[in-house]
């Protein structure tokens, strides 16, 4: 879930949400960075997991999945594995059943994932952390779930993208920043998505290690609302994760 890097536009005129379940209930919030970054990660797990036919499937839960898109893009390169979408969101996961065999319920705080301890081998957790208010309880959770030495597939947008850096020394709030749910103010972009954290690559690798977790690779992925020209630079830009638009992080629980 990330922001474009285009013209700014006045802010939105639809009614302010109530608060940010309100808000993320809307099914016109976008839910995904694009397929190319889910391609990638789903490389990512498959490489990780190995073929199914290698020690049987793997149960891999996609947390947050929003409408299941992305889960759909990376099923694939998982042929044969378990794929679970789960979501606190009943509208999103009305949508993800009409790709995914499976989408169940399920919260990160509160009573938790309705999971129990090292249930699962892997988990695809794609564009949510920007969203939540205690990352630090959402990942604890995410390591109960998880088998000794399960894999974690988490992407994020990179506060530090190759052009955010140039906007800050403009001037100019940084591409994915956000300082408010009803509109756009003070840089590019035209839709509200509604980010609360952002992460360098180095953040991103500490907050992770401190978390228990063994960092194991970090890569870096393009951002489909890069302008049409920058894109080749924004490809070329990933050759160096610190300056990609999307960091993908893979971890074991340790």
């Amino acid at each position: 879930m990330t922001t474009t890097p285009t013209t700014p536009t006045a802010p939105a005129t639809a009614p302010p949400p109530r608060d940010l379940r309100d808000f993320y209930e809307n099914p016109a919030v976008p839910v995904a960075s694009g397929p190319a970054r889910s391609r990638r990660q789903a490389r990512m797990l498959a490489r990780a997991l190995g073929p199914a036919g290698h020690g049987g499937p793997r149960t891999v839960l996609d947390i947050g999945c929003g409408d299941g898109s992305a889960a759909a893009t990376a099923a694939p390169f998982l042929r044969g594995h378990r794929l679970v979408g789960v979501d606190w969101s009943q509208d999103a996961l009305a949508r993800a059943r009409t790709r995914l065999p499976y989408a169940v319920r399920g919260e990160l705080t509160g009573g938790g994932l309705p999971f129990v301890s090292a249930s699962a081998d892997a988990v695809l957790f794609s564009e949510v952390l920007e969203h939540l208010v205690d990352p630090d309880a959402a990942l604890d959770e995410i390591r109960r779930v998880l088998r000794p030495g399960g894999h974690l597939m988490l992407s994020t947008p990179n506060l530090a993208a190759w052009y955010n850096r140039v906007l800050l020394l403009a001037g100019v709030q940084p591409v994915f920043s956000e300082v408010s749910l009803r509109g756009i103010h003070g840089r590019p972009g035209t839709e509200v998505v509604g980010h609360l954290r952002l992460y360098t690559a180095r953040a991103l690798r500490e907050f992770v290690a401190a978390s228990g977790f063994t960092v194991v690779r970090l890569e870096g992925a393009p951002f489909h609302g890069v302008p049409r020209a920058l894109r080749p630079l924004d490809r070329l830009a990933c050759a160096g994760p610190s300056l990609a638009s999307i960091l993908l992080l893979h971890a074991r629980k340790t």
